[in-house]
């Protein structure tokens, strides 16, 4: 089985994420200059947690990466399928949804925490996360990611 960061998808939606947090926060993914390859085997194996949704009405997330796998306790094909609401549980749906609105208009946020929920009912709370808006190559928005190192079980 090929690894999962090795699919010209995830490697092409890694440049995404990497080139979209560079236009709206002015910093890189990872500080060194890596290859298309490189960059998408070491962000998806970073000790920081990174996941993105898609532009879905009910928007459904479309890469976690190894980290990411671990803390909500889900194999990349059920992750990828899922829709990015039940990351939270329904009494914080409606506090998500704000944020997600406050990065549609702004570009992106700082110093967001919140609680989020596993598939398995794990509840712990994320602390210092960075939410920015994806744009593709012609520069038109094409869903919003999230990434922070810092969580801590409930």
């Amino acid at each position: 089985m090929e690894a999962i960061w090795n699919t010209p998808a995830v490697i092409a939606h890694t440049q995404r994420l990497a080139r979209s947090l560079k236009h709206f926060t002015q910093r890189d993914l990872l500080a060194e200059n890596f290859s298309a390859v490189e960059l998408a085997k070491n962000i998806f194996h970073a000790p920081f947690v990174l996941v993105s949704h898609g532009t879905e009405a009910d928007p459904v997330l479309n890469y976690g990466n190894a980290a990411a796998l671990a803390l909500w306790e889900m194999p990349w094909a059920e992750l990828t399928r899922t829709p990015s609401r039940l990351t939270a549980e329904a009494p914080n749906r409606e506090e998500r949804a704000r944020l997600l609105t406050a990065v549609t208009a702004n570009g992106f946020i700082d110093n967001y925490s919140g609680i989020r929920i596993s598939k398995t009912g794990r509840r712990f709370r994320i602390a210092q996360a960075t939410v920015w808006n994806l744009l593709d190559e012609r520069g038109t928005f094409s869903g919003q990611a999230a990434m922070f190192s810092r969580w801590e079980f409930l």
